[in-house]
């Protein structure tokens, strides 16, 4: 399995959003790796953006505070799934994913569609 979390600039805490997070932290088997967003400055559909960017990283979940619907598509339909983060830290987040406390997200957002 191998999980991706948005992360802020420090690296370190994971990000309030999801499509315009400066990084996004991928962890498989102990093995964590961070890579810059490629949707981050997108002009536009950055959530569907950002949402292809961890399909073709072959996520198997996905932990964030939140998500917007049209990202939320693409998850589904790649069968991935979504848990809500639920502490400040990346790392603190994945222990909760790995004994399996953390809860789905189930509620998805309309987008931002420009606003910062």
């Amino acid at each position: 399995m191998k999980v991706a979390i948005p992360l802020d600039e420090n690296k370190v805490d994971v990000c309030p959003v999801l499509a315009r997070t400066p990084y996004f932290m991928f962890w498989e088997d102990g093995q964590e790796s961070i890579l810059e967003n490629p949707a981050a400055k997108a002009q536009g559909g950055a959530g569907v953006q950002a949402a292809q960017f961890l399909v073709d990283n072959t996520i198997t979940d996905l932990i964030t505070p939140r998500c917007g619907q049209n990202a939320a598509d693409v998850f589904k339909a790649a069968e991935i799934t979504i848990y809500k983060s639920e502490d400040a830290s990346a790392a603190d987040n994945i222990k909760s994913w790995q004994e399996k406390k953390l809860e789905k997200l189930t509620q998805f957002h309309a987008g931002f569609h420009g606003i910062s």
